[in-house]
């Protein structure tokens, strides 16, 4: 999970946040939970190349169970 922090300033709160990715901190919303587009597309990389498993049951084949 990423840890936010929080830094006040004279008129607004600005959260920032740690990156999943390379660690950095930074307050950039538009990216979030990651600090910039890199780190957003080395996430989307790591799902599109089966890099992070969510555990489940294999599904059973019709055709194999009858």
């Amino acid at each position: 999970m990423a840890e936010d922090t929080t830094q006040q300033t004279k008129d607004n709160v600005v959260k920032v946040h740690k990156c999943p990715i390379c660690g950095k901190l930074t307050d950039n919303i538009k990216y979030r939970p990651f600090c910039s587009k890199r780190c957003a597309d080395i996430d989307l990389g790591t799902w599109f190349n089966e890099g992070y498993v969510i555990e489940g049951k294999n599904p059973v084949d019709e055709e194999e169970s009858e």
